[in-house]
This record gives C-alpha cells, sequence and structure tokens, in this order.
C-alpha cells in the first residue's frame, strides 16, 4: 500500500515537473475504429524492452516490472506486451535486454502471424529507436542495446504489407508500434477488433509512419500510468517500456 502511494505520488510530480512527457497518450478514431494510441520522444524517456527481473524470473505483467524499475529509482510511465512468445513466455524471435541476447532472431517461414513474411524488429541503440525489416536488420549487422522481433512487419518503407486485404473478415484485438519522421515512437492498441490493413493504414496515413510493426493481438495489454490503465487479463512474454528516473 505503501509503495502505490509512493508511485502516485511521484506521477503528481512529474505531471507538475515534466507534463510534457505523461500527456502523450489519448483515444483517436480512424474509419470506425477507436484506439488509444501513445506518442514519446525518445530524447525525454528511456524506451526499453524487458523479459525477466535479475534473478531471471520472467516478469509475466506489467506490476512486477514497475516494481523492479522502482527498486532501480525509475518510474514506469508506459508498457506493452513486446512480441510474441512460447508458452513459457521466452520469446518467439530476436530478444535483446540491456545488450544481452537470449534469443537470436528468426529469418525462416513457418505457421502464424510471426512468419508472414517480411516481419520486422523494434530495436534500441544508442536511445535511439528503430522498426526495421528483419533482413535488413541482420543485413546491417545492428548491435542493438535493446530489441524484440515480432511480425508481421505493418508498414515497410512508406508500403503496406503486400499480404494484407481491405477486405479481410479477420478482425482482432492488435497492438503495435511505429517511427514517424521526427523519429518519435508511437504505440498504439486498439480498442476493438481491427483487420491488419486497417491497422497499418492508420501508422502509415494518420500517424506518419514510414515503418510500423505488429506486436500481438487478442491478448494485447498496455499500461498507461497517466490514465490508471493497467490490463492484467492476460500473461505477457516480452514488454516494451517507457521509464523515466525518479525524480530527486
Amino acid at each position: 500500500m505503501l509503495l502505490g502511494r509512493l508511485i502516485c505520488l511521484t506521477y503528481l510530480l512529474l505531471a507538475v515537473t515534466s507534463g510534457t512527457v505523461l500527456a502523450k497518450c489519448g483515444e483517436i478514431d480512424e474509419n470506425g475504429t477507436r484506439y488509444t494510441a501513445c506518442r514519446y520522444n525518445p530524447g525525454e524517456v528511456a524506451i526499453r524492452t524487458h523479459l525477466a527481473d535479475p534473478d531471471g524470473r520472467i516478469y509475466g505483467g506489467f506490476d512486477s516490472l514497475r516494481r523492479q524499475l522502482w527498486a532501480e529509482r525509475r518510474v514506469l510511465l508506459f508498457a506493452m506486451n513486446g512480441g510474441m512468445y512460447h508458452e513459457d513466455r521466452s520469446p518467439v524471435g530476436l530478444f535483446v535486454e540491456y545488450g544481452r541476447t537470449p534469443k537470436s532472431a528468426v529469418t525462416g517461414g513457418g505457421w502464424g502471424n510471426f512468419h508472414l513474411l517480411p516481419n520486422g524488429i523494434f530495436a534500441v541503440r544508442d536511445g535511439k529507436p528503430m522498426v526495421i525489416e528483419t533482413k535488413a536488420y541482420m543485413a546491417q549487422g545492428i548491435t542493438a542495446d535493446f530489441a524484440t522481433q515480432s511480425g508481421p512487419m505493418l508498414v515497410i518503407d512508406g508500403k503496406l504489407h503486400p499480404r494484407f486485404l481491405a477486405d479481410s473478415d479477420s478482425l482482432k484485438v492488435r497492438n503495435g508500434i511505429g517511427i514517424d519522421a521526427k523519429g518519435q515512437v508511437h504505440m498504439v492498441i486498439s480498442n476493438g477488433p481491427v483487420r491488419f490493413y486497417d491497422f497499418a493504414r492508420l501508422f502509415r496515413d494518420r500517424l506518419g509512419c514510414a515503418n510500423a510493426l505488429y506486436l500481438d493481438g487478442t491478448i494485447s495489454s498496455v499500461f498507461i500510468a497517466d490514465s490508471n490503465r493497467r490490463d492484467r487479463l492476460f500473461p505477457v512474454g516480452p514488454i516494451i517500456s517507457v521509464s523515466v528516473p525518479l525524480p530527486n
């Protein structure tokens, strides 16, 4: 209880001292579907990927990650499930956390959305985030500080994924991440079922993201401190977080 009160007080202090950081989430409507969309400037916040705590215990949810970051004197502002995972919650594809790579990239085909090629990687190197198609990432020899692989890509260099259909009957709650021309990171979760085609167009046409990556569907979950949203319905594997240092 005391920890919760301290965290609430910290969020209030952040709202006063750095409100430009917190006021970046809101609901938007696009073609009759509502989304919760958050935008962050990587120069103002730290954007990272997470899987397990220092003792190797997989977080599995946002509460345990929030407690770990608090112990590191950081405040969790936002978190989202960050890629597909196996039954033991280990990542399906590439995963990098603090420069360590417990799982290498997967480049072959297979079953399911992850293998609806091209898939892609969200990565952060020297504080700069990127969304890039997997084979391009491998060809460039990028050494990331944080990274997670998922699929399919939603938008590739300004073009929608070639397999998406405007009249598809596959409707799911979905979440994804994209980078706009200013280098800002957009993380979006649909408030209801949406097809891939419409979700990709949202990133490209509404949010201005030339590259965007699908993270998952159905189990899509988000933590938004500013609006006190804490999804707990489904367990998660990899997590993407946005955090700031604890104020002195």
